[in-house]
């Protein structure tokens, strides 16, 4: 089981458009395994749209993969969705990592835009069985509660033969979702133990359901400061973070030293989750440069060493 760790963005800290380029360019140099954009759609604090991020982040590097975490697929449209990711794994020679959720019942997204939280589970669902249908090259028709397509399908298919659907989300709807049609799984709001029991769920229900993915294809989000717990970049994401998950965040973020990081990191990796997303919680440009460089040169060798 291979530990990796890639770099997650939710808001966005930078000023201006070089700040960003200069961090992504970062990333690419230093090994980095993936960058990940958080989606959400209406907020007050500057956020980028994660599909388009993706596909500027393709046409800007060479190596690095980048992936969504997670796309809200109850909020698009299942048919445009498969076709801007394997327009986006195409031309970036097989790069992206899609990852998929129906979206936290939280988010303004939904309130604003009058869009029912009613049935959204369904309408996911719905939406996967079109767009991973559509990635195998099959030519879709169906007359579904939510979709009506007859005879649809896209054209070029994506480069990775077997594109990547990781399913986020803990509720057991969501474990279920991940049974039925994944090929990985996000944690969200887990501590390392609670992480670790969905996991197990979910490998039992893919036994009983005759299916399988990798042990690697498990992963969590951490948001990680090379600092102390008063800074106030801290306080903030730690009481918004509780707030909105009713969890501790002592539990889940990573707040010190290389050594804080790195026993978190194992502590997940134990627990079956080895694929890990750190998000700087940063204040600005230089504040995100400065975090990220710390990963790269602090945290990159120690995970490499757990391997």
């Amino acid at each position: 089981m291979s530990i990796r760790a890639g770099i997650g963005l939710s808001t966005y800290p930078f000023s201006s458009t070089k700040g960003f380029w200069d961090w992504v360019q970062m990333c690419e140099e230093g090994d980095i395994d993936s960058i990940w954009q958080t989606d959400t759609l209406v907020s007050k604090e500057p956020m980028l749209e994660c599909m388009t991020t993706m596909a500027a982040i393709a046409g800007a590097t060479k190596k690095l993969k980048f992936g969504m975490n997670v796309a809200s697929v109850a909020l698009r449209d299942p048919l445009v969705l498969a076709k801007q990711c394997a327009t986006i794994d195409v031309l970036s020679d097989g790069r992206i990592l899609p990852a998929f959720g129906i979206g936290s019942t939280f988010s303004a997204d939904w309130r604003t835009t009058g869009r029912p939280t009613k049935r959204r589970g369904k309408r996911t669902d719905e939406s996967l069985e079109i767009i991973s249908g559509l990635w195998r090259g099959e030519t879709v028709t169906l007359d579904g509660e939510f979709f009506q397509y007859d005879g649809v399908r896209i054209s070029p298919l994506p480069v990775q033969k077997h594109l990547p659907l990781w399913i986020g989300g803990s509720s057991a709807a969501a474990v279920r979702r991940t049974i039925k049609y994944g090929t990985g799984w996000q944690a969200s709001f887990e501590n390392p133990t609670q992480a670790g029991e969905t996991v197990e769920a979910i490998k039992q229900g893919m036994i009983e359901a005759g299916r399988d993915f990798e042990d690697d294809h498990f992963g969590t989000g951490i948001n990680f400061r090379f600092g102390k717990w008063d800074d106030d970049i801290v306080v903030r994401a730690a009481e918004r973070y509780e707030r909105v998950g009713g969890r501790s965040a002592k539990d889940s973020f990573c707040v010190g030293g290389p050594e804080e990081v790195l026993e978190k990191i194992q502590a997940f990796a134990d627990a079956g989750l080895p694929k890990i997303i750190l998000r700087p919680m940063a204040s600005d440009d230089a504040d995100t440069i400065h975090q990220t460089k710390l990963m790269i040169d602090e945290i990159q060798p120690g995970v490499a060493a757990m391997n």
